[in-house]
């Protein structure tokens, strides 16, 4: 199949050879004819499958006759749950449509809601928000008369974060036989409620399994005593000269925590978390999509939306409260067919946090450990938060993983003379 068989018009087609693609992904394939065809579509498919361009492409062609005048109506509102990924939405959509006359605005909190109700006032036909903020602008008058398509972009996660009563008031607003599209990476009961609420006799596509990850993501956990973890990080890192990586953690504290640690290890890194603002965030993101820095250490906020090019490593300090962000997070590498390698660092309580991710995602993670980074089999569970304080009041160790330096490529190299192995854990 190709984009030329989808039926797109010959803008559109310009526009996604200059930016590379080949050959439509399974999800764009079966969403972009429905989607002109006027259906509603409840779509699942996993992260990182080129679901922006399933909806952005055919909702461009579809308003592609309007006139570029002043006053011209909104012909088309995505929803989707974070500032980054209605930037980063908005930005796709104005690589897609830069053969056209098409304009398109995103409205986020975070910025001036003066200056967006300016933007609205030239004349959009493309309103990239998040939920709260649509709703703040339909309250101070913008005109939802016209809307002809709703997209609900990583909808589960926008109902994981609080947004079901802010959905459940933009749906009545909107005219009656508008259209729907929902987008979900994982598939739950509260997705199902919500399809029934807002669709109609919808077409639905499954590309893959349920809250499955991609097959081209090698998944690995390695076994760390809780007190090791940031020193088993920057060993990993440096020892094997990982170019870029995203590291999550489940907690600002930890992520602030992470951070300092590793700057101290001799490693360029990048922070972002609820409290940072959104003008740094988004510096952070770009310096770090750019290759300026080397490490991204951030919270669940950045596990949507993040789309960075061959993103190589995504490597879980600490595995998330809710199991299907396991899902979300490394999907944020093997994306559009490339490989990547997810790692998760696990002491003995996410021992049994793992074993319930492994239940969503319907498959075994690899349970390994790392020669010199053995988890103490004398520590019992309950030890362990008291062997953590004690180890924060001590001065950073001067063994095994503090012992790194950077050469004059930059890159982060062992001063000790051993490398260590990867080895299998007994599985007894």
């Amino acid at each position: 199949m190709s984009f030329e068989k989808l039926g797109l018009i010959k803008p559109l087609l310009s526009a996604i050879k200059e930016l590379g693609y080949e050959n439509p992904t399974t999800i764009q394939t079966r969403a972009i004819p429905l989607v002109l065809a006027k259906s509603d579509i409840f779509a699942t498919a996993q992260t990182g499958t080129g679901k922006t361009a399933a909806f952005g492409l055919p909702i461009l062609q579809k308003l592609r006759k309007v006139d570029p005048v002043e006053g011209r109506a909104v012909k088309a509102v995505i929803l989707s749950p974070t500032r980054e990924l209605s930037i980063q939405i908005f930005e796709d959509l104005g690589n897609y449509a830069k053969n056209m006359k098409v304009e398109c605005a995103v409205l986020v909190g975070g910025k001036d809601i003066e200056t967006q109700q300016k933007t609205l006032k030239k004349g959009v036909d493309i309103i990239i928000a998040t939920p709260g903020r649509f709703l703040e602008h339909v309250e101070r008058g913008l005109d939802v008369k016209s809307i002809e398509i709703l997209v609900l972009d990583e909808a589960d996660r926008m109902l994981d974060m609080g947004f079901t009563k802010d959905i459940r008031k933009v749906h009545p607003l909107l005219p009656k036989r508008h259209q729907t599209l929902l987008f979900s990476a994982t598939y739950s009961d509260k997705v199902r409620k919500l399809s029934k609420l807002v669709l109609r006799s919808p077409a639905f596509i499954e590309t893959s399994k349920k809250n499955s990850t991609v097959d081209t993501i090698n998944q690995v956990a390695y076994l760390v005593d809780t007190a090791r973890k940031a020193e088993l990080l920057a060993y990993i890192i440096g020892s094997r000269n990982y170019p870029q990586v995203l590291v999550f953690t489940r907690t600002k504290v930890s992520a602030n925590e992470l951070f300092e640690e590793l700057k101290k290890d001799g490693l360029k890194c990048g922070l972002i978390h609820g409290d940072i603002t959104q003008p740094k965030r988004l510096k952070t993101l770009n310096l770090f999509k750019e290759g300026k820095t080397r490490v991204l250490v951030a919270t669940d906020i950045a596990s949507r939306g993040l789309d960075i090019e061959e993103l190589p490593y995504v490597i879980n300090y600490e595995l998330p409260s809710v199991s299907e962000d396991y899902v979300h997070r490394v999907g944020r590498t093997g994306r559009a067919g490339r490989e990547g390698e997810a790692i998760s660092l696990i002491d003995i309580y996410e021992k049994y946090d793992i074993k319930d991710i492994e239940r969503v995602i319907g498959q075994k993670i690899p349970q390994e450990t790392v020669e010199g980074f053995e988890p103490d089999p004398t520590i019992r569970r309950k030890d362990q938060d008291e062997l953590k304080l004690k180890s924060e009041h001590k001065k950073p160790s001067t063994k095994k993983a503090r012992h790194y330096s950077k050469n004059t490529s930059g890159v982060v190299t062992k001063r000790t003379s051993k490398k260590r192995k990867t080895t299998k854990r007994d599985p007894r």
